[in-house]
């Protein structure tokens, strides 16, 4: 015993110095391997959700939005994450539509309850196949009438193609054609002007 007390005694008079010194760098090594931050993170894309559809469509209305932008998604599907990081985290994407609509995340698993447009309260999950979603991403906007308007299916990988859905949905061009014609025209048209 009084060996083992003389040998806790001689930690005691170890320095801590250089564990401290070993921590500050590595959390430097960290801090600069991930560099600085140009964009947000995408939980800035979505507004904080109440719970309840029908008064959100209410403030969507109060704020002059044109409606409600649902993102359908569960926590381990890849194209939801990637997608969210390289384009819903980007400042401009969340400024350009935040100016649009009101925007939440569903998580097509989730057990947290809801009140749907037409005052339903059910589960996400629920409402997730009341919406008839079949697959992640899922994007859904509906109108300040709580009707769904434009319905985006998968990842979107370049920022052209999101910008040019938004404008697809802002400038009700879905009343006329479908998104995929929108997109096949707008193409054409940059195309033909290219020298």
């Amino acid at each position: 015993m009084i060996a083992f007390l003389k040998d806790f005694s001689s930690l005691r008079r170890l320095s801590y110095r250089p564990l401290v010194v070993m921590l500050v760098l590595l959390f430097a090594g960290v801090a600069r391997a991930e560099g600085p931050s140009t964009s947000q993170s995408a939980d800035g894309f979505f507004d904080l959700f109440m719970g309840d559809l029908g008064e959100e469509l209410q403030t969507a209305r109060e704020e002059g939005k044109k409606g409600i932008l649902l993102f359908f998604e569960i926590d381990s599907c890849p194209f939801c994450i990637r997608m969210k990081r390289r384009l819903l985290s980007r400042a401009d994407v969340q400024d350009i539509f935040g100016k649009a609509f009101l925007r939440f995340s569903v998580d097509v698993e989730g057990d947290v309850e809801i009140t749907d447009f037409r005052g339903k309260t059910m589960r996400e999950k629920d409402f997730a196949l009341n919406q008839r979603v079949r697959g992640t991403p899922t994007m859904i906007f509906y109108n300040l009438k709580g009707k769904e308007v434009t319905r985006y299916v998968g990842a979107i990988d370049r920022l052209d193609n999101l910008l040019l859905l938004e404008e697809y949905v802002t400038g009700e061009v879905y009343r006329k054609m479908p998104f995929i014609r929108y997109k096949r025209l707008h193409r054409n048209t940059q195309n033909s002007h290219v020298p």
